[in-house]
């Protein structure tokens, strides 16, 4: 692979390849200070959150909510790869498109990136780059959909990453693969649906697969030589800090999930990366895992030098729900209770939004956002723990609804499994200080099948021990936050769950859409539907806005994919109706 990389660098400095233009004197270069300065660059969308803290903002306000009525369709363009594979009969989209100068660098589920031109308002194709993936072969461990989250740009490369566990290195101009590298092992239940993270001269890699008894790791590659930087492990061993959170006799840290699969903020002043890891497993045998499960469903806050832990901030220790701890994290300098706070801003799966000191993890506040919590009797407001937490406790009942070894079907638990918020983006308006948060209103109940205390997990088989039923409709909401005041100011109730991110603009506008089918545009003061368009096909991928020429576009995928239609379906009717896509939109003015 070194020798490819050498090769390829050689090529394009020295020769024009046909069809395309010659490497070095128009293709854009992705710098280092670019990135740190996206937000600068308003006609462009560089990252994957927009920018390094995530604020899915964008400055642009051509498109405001004055105007917003005159929205229509610019182009559309068919990306396809809806093929299924393994357990799953189609793929979706959840990916957000990236644009530089003119060109956006779109992906599926499997991995095809697609390089269109988006200049004079069109939508044309210029490369595909199809790395070919094996189908089945990661299909059957993709626990929760044929997923594939964004790309990521450095120098003259697009990266991306494959369900079966690749890192690819494209090369912007024509389309050819520079070099790749395993980084994922499906063999042991691993996949990789994560838009990579760039950081200063390295991608940053999660992984997935904690219901398939992996252990979870971060894995940094040097884009300069393509080889691995470092690797942490987010399950750590006995001997690492940590470790003693596994207070079993027969090695469950082996097999203790810890998924990584969203991907993270980064703080150049604090240079610390932020990211979110998730269940512990087995899922639903917590007795298999006594003790609090670091860093299962935690922040954790790494220097991007060593991947060495710094601090991390866990949720819901020693969970029981599957309620993950991936989500996003939002950089925000503001005030609360009079005092400067460096925050970090999660949405845990669990039902309550948690400031964060993102200096050294110390807890600020938390507040709920879902309509119903029953897990918890609410959250401690000087440690963030639930209130039911018990230290001295190596397994935790909380409010007592959770499926365990006695107890092995459980009462209704309020967010379900899919949280309160899933992976889906939230935004924040920092001329308004307002976080929009898309919101999941679903309740699930689960049973327990208990693993024995000697038994291994099988590799590429489940290993939840247990599962769960829907025995209510789910239904969504737009949420926004004073974030300030941490409290609530605003909800709006949507017909199903949110399942697209949420874009801010300086325009007032919020954007979002919904899993049958339309694009929404909301006033970002009072939540007042502004603007709707019926794409005809699901929703469930992050909207987000460029410009070219001064021109101003709304963008997104189309195609209904992920967990909705494999899992829940039956508590989303209506839904069943709802045919796959794999679409490109853009609407102007």
């Amino acid at each position: 692979m070194v020798l490819k990389l050498i090769r390829w660098l050689l090529l394009t400095a020295v020769f024009c390849v046909a069809g395309s233009v010659c490497a070095g004197e128009t293709i854009s270069e992705t710098t280092g200070e670019r990135l740190l300065g996206a937000a600068n660059e308003p006609n462009n969308w560089l990252h994957h959150h927009g920018t390094y803290d995530a604020h899915h903002f964008s400055s642009l306000a051509e498109i405001n909510r004055d105007n917003i009525g005159d929205l229509k369709v610019a182009w559309t363009f068919a990306l396809g790869g809806t093929d299924g594979g393994g357990i799953h009969p189609t793929a979706g989209l959840e990916a957000t498109p990236l644009v530089e100068d003119g060109f956006m660098y779109a992906i599926d589920g499997w991995g095809v990136v697609t390089k269109l031109d988006v200049g004079e308002g069109r939508g044309k194709f210029v490369w595909r780059m199809d790395p070919g993936t094996d189908k089945d072969w990661a299909g059957e461990v993709a626990c929760c959909g044929v997923n594939n989250r964004g790309v990521a740009l450095w120098g003259k490369l697009v990266l991306s990453h494959t369900l079966d566990g690749r890192l690819i290195a494209t090369a912007k101009d024509t389309g050819e693969i520079a070099w790749e590298r395993q980084i994922g092992a499906p063999e042991s239940g691993e996949t990789i649906t994560v838009a990579p993270l760039i950081v200063k001269d390295m991608v940053i890699t999660g992984v997935s697969g904690g219901e398939f008894g992996i252990r979870g790791w971060l894995e940094a590659t040097d884009l300069n030589s393509g080889k691995r930087r470092w690797r942490r492990h987010t399950i750590p061993s006995p001997d690492e800090p940590g470790g003693d959170t596994w207070a079993d006799d027969h090695e469950a840290y082996k097999t203790g999930g810890g998924a990584t699969w969203i991907t993270g903020s980064y703080d150049s002043e604090l240079d610390l990366i932020y990211w979110g890891v998730g269940n512990p497993g087995p899922d639903w045998d917590r007795h298999y895992r006594p003790g609090d499960n670091l860093f299962s469903n935690s922040t954790i806050a790494v220097d991007p030098d060593t991947g060495e832990i710094k601090f991390h901030f866990q949720y819901t220790p020693n969970d029981p729900f599957d309620y993950d701890g991936v989500n996003e994290h939002v950089l925000v300098d503001t005030e609360y209770k009079d005092k400067s706070h460096k925050m970090m801003l999660h949405a845990d799966r669990n039902g309550y939004l948690y400031a964060i000191n993102r200096a050294d993890g110390s807890f600020i506040y938390a507040t709920p956002y879902v309509k119903r919590i029953t897990w918890t009797k609410g959250i401690d407001p000087d440690s963030g723990r639930p209130l039911d937490y018990d230290p001295e406790a190596k397994i935790q009942n909380y409010a007592g609804v959770a499926s365990s070894r006695d107890k092995l079907k459980s009462d209704l638990i309020c967010p379900g499994l899919m949280g309160g918020k899933n992976w889906m983006p939230m935004a924040y308006n920092p001329n308004r200080q307002i976080l929009y948060i898309p919101v999941n209103e679903s309740c699930n109940a689960t049973s327990t099948s208990p693993v024995d205390d000697d038994g291994k997990s099988i590799p590429r088989e489940w290993f939840t021990a247990g599962g769960m039923h829907n025995p209510e409709r789910f239904s969504g909401s737009l949420v926004a936050i004073d974030v300030k005041a941490g409290k609530m100011t605003k909800r709006i109730d949507t017909e199903y769950p949110v399942l697209s991110g949420v874009l801010a603009t300086a325009g007032d506008l919020v954007f979002t859409a919904t899993p049958d089918g339309d694009v929404v545009a909301y006033d970002a003061e009072n939540l007042e539907e502004l603007w709707r368009f019926p794409t005809g096909s699901g929703l469930n991928a992050p909207v987000i806005t460029y410009a070219v020429d001064g021109k101003q576009y709304i963008a997104l995928s189309v195609g209904l994919g992920g967990t909705m239609p494999k899992w829940w379906i039956e508590a989303v009717p209506g839904l069943e109706n709802v045919n796959p896509s794999a679409m490109i939109f853009a609407f102007s003015l």
